[in-house]
């Protein structure tokens, strides 16, 4: 292993009927007014709302709350949410939701206790050192940013979909997760949460570094989790195992648990937030467009490593005679498995065009450090226009 630095410090609260105790740990950790961060009417209608708001009600603590967030979250909420920060007096954020909301969340926490334009934080030109504590009641397994150091929005001036450096202390204080409140989720939406979780692992899976034995079994065991218990709830949407399985799948696909002591990829994220950013498509959507066809790109650079993933998570049969067959045989069923979940796998499912690729890498180009991106492979402006002309055919 390469040597590293681990701190995932957010406790989990973890089963049904844990919301109840919401208010008493934003009280443990330090909350004496809340801001609370949802989306829609969903949490509403699955009692999510009812049972936070419920708790926080029992332990005394005030709150106010901040509506509206939509997936790949915008930078007008995270400037709305500031503002209500401080003019409210807040002093603990509750995102009550998904990767979007929690996102947002985070983005406000770090963002109300500076002066100048939180997205100077995404731009590199200051740095994190300080946030408000953010808790987290999840009700959509996916993103995994309920135990992640890690936070993307989208600048609505320009369409800008960026990451801001990672840091442990936007990690969230707590998080409870029950899977009941998953139940409710549309097919669509399950279904893009599970290729969200499978990309977080291959992100790590397909590294350069050797020798990682535990993490590489580590890796392998939660996406044939996940190959499991997806299509079991997407049949049996009360599955409570089902649920359960993919919830905590989705937090140790991102906490970094398997991703230590090895290098990472990242390209395929890095190429999602351009589709996404360009046509407003699911993330899990897009990810599972991009990431077979980034596969079929980089699979000669160690056919031997994909040739594993075949064999040890589809139980593909290995061709000693022809590693690489093996190795392509797992990529399509990969795909395969992503539209037996009723998930697109070429552009013009997501209603992507060809000709506006070079548009992307253009706009990609435009972040700091923008190309060569990825690890495993580097990534160019060519090389990205060839993957996506892959995804386009």
């Amino acid at each position: 292993m390469n040597n590293f630095t681990f701190y995932s410090p957010t406790l989990f609260a973890f089963g049904d009927g844990e919301e109840q105790n919401t208010g008493a740990l934003v009280r443990r950790f330090g909350g004496t007014k809340v801001l609370l961060v949802y989306g829609g009417g969903s949490v509403k209608r699955n009692g999510a709302y009812d049972a936070v708001t419920a708790s926080l009600r029992e332990a005394g603590i005030p709150w106010t709350e901040l509506s509206g967030v939509q997936a790949n979250p915008r930078s007008g909420k995270v400037y709305e949410g500031i503002d209500t920060v401080r003019r409210e007096g807040c002093d603990f954020l509750l995102a009550l939701g998904g990767g979007s909301v929690i996102d947002t969340a985070k983005a406000i926490g770090f963002g109300a206790g500076y002066d100048g334009d939180f997205w100077d934080f995404f731009t590199g030109k200051v740095k994190i050192e300080t946030t408000l504590p953010v808790g987290v009641v999840l009700t959509i397994a996916a993103a995994g940013s309920e135990g992640s150091d890690s936070c993307i929005i989208t600048l609505e001036e320009g369409s800008l979909k960026w990451g801001c450096p990672k840091t442990d202390l936007i990690r969230p204080k707590f998080a409870v997760l029950n899977p009941r409140f998953t139940c409710s989720l549309p097919v669509y939406q399950t279904a893009s949460g599970a290729v969200d979780m499978m990309a977080h692992i291959c992100e790590r899976y397909f590294s350069n570094t050797h020798d990682v034995a535990l993490t590489d079994r580590l890796c392998e065991a939660l996406l044939k989790t996940i190959l499991e218990a997806a299509p079991r709830a997407l049949a049996d949407p009360d599955n409570y195992a089902a649920r359960a399985d993919l919830m905590w799948a989705g937090m140790l696909a991102h906490n970094n648990t398997c991703g230590v002591g090895r290098e990472q990829d990242w390209a395929s994220h890095q190429m999602e937030h351009e589709l996404s950013a360009f046509y407003d498509c699911a993330h899990g959507a897009g990810l599972a467009v991009v990431m077979p066809a980034w596969m079929e790109f980089v699979c000669g650079h160690d056919v031997m490593r994909f040739a594993r993933f075949a064999v040890n998570v589809f139980g593909c049969e290995m061709d000693f005679a022809s590693p690489e067959h093996t190795a392509r045989e797992g990529i399509e069923r990969l795909r395969t498995f992503f539209r037996a979940l009723g998930m697109p796998t070429t552009f013009a499912e997501i209603g992507a065009k060809a000709e506006d690729i070079p548009a992307m890498a253009a706009h990609r180009a435009e972040k700091p450090h923008g190309f060569p991106f990825g690890n495993f492979v580097k990534i160019g402006p060519g090389e990205m226009e060839a993957i996506l002309r892959l995804a386009a055919r």
